[in-house]
């Protein structure tokens, strides 16, 4: 299985970049794990709705560029369905069942992402209602992963 990370932005603090190479190397002997980082796109604290979207439009331009067609997309979004570890566990085993080795997930800019990405997403994921800093939100999802395929090899990970 190959599990690719996209992302918008650079991972600053030590601690977030540690902890997600941690989880990047128990993977190793499940899948292999790639993080792509995009650019975020530069704006001012305060935007108009249009040039949010903009903003938007263009951070998702980044992404797709990074998607093949035959990847199965996740988005993380605020609006996606929410899941329990083991449900997620689940639908891992189930898309590699049925012939889905490529997965990526995606997670947006500060503003979210953009209509365009949404609609390649083959689903939508959310990891609750609050807002998380992005850097929290990838170790947050790399720790999601591995708990999946701990779950799926019938480790005592997750109890």
């Amino acid at each position: 299985m190959n599990i690719k990370i996209v992302c918008v932005g650079k991972l600053k603090e030590k601690y977030f970049k540690d902890g997600i190479a941690e989880y990047v190397k128990r993977m190793g002997r499940f899948a292999k794990v790639k993080i792509i980082q995009v650019p975020d796109e530069k704006a001012p604290e305060k935007l108009s709705p249009a040039e949010m979207e903009q903003v938007k439009e263009i951070e998702g331009k980044r992404i797709l560029d990074k998607i093949k067609d035959k990847e199965y997309v996740y988005v993380t979004a605020i609006k996606g369905k929410e899941r329990t570890s083991e449900d997620f566990a689940k639908e891992l085993a189930d898309l590699t069942t049925y012939g889905h080795s490529d997965i990526t997930f995606v997670i947006g800019g500060s503003l979210g992402t953009s209509n365009a990405v949404n609609k390649r997403a083959d689903d939508l994921i959310s990891f609750g209602k609050f807002t998380m800093p992005h850097q929290l939100m990838r170790l947050v999802l790399v720790e999601q992963i591995y708990r999946a395929f701990m779950i799926n090899s019938g480790s005592p990970y997750h109890k």
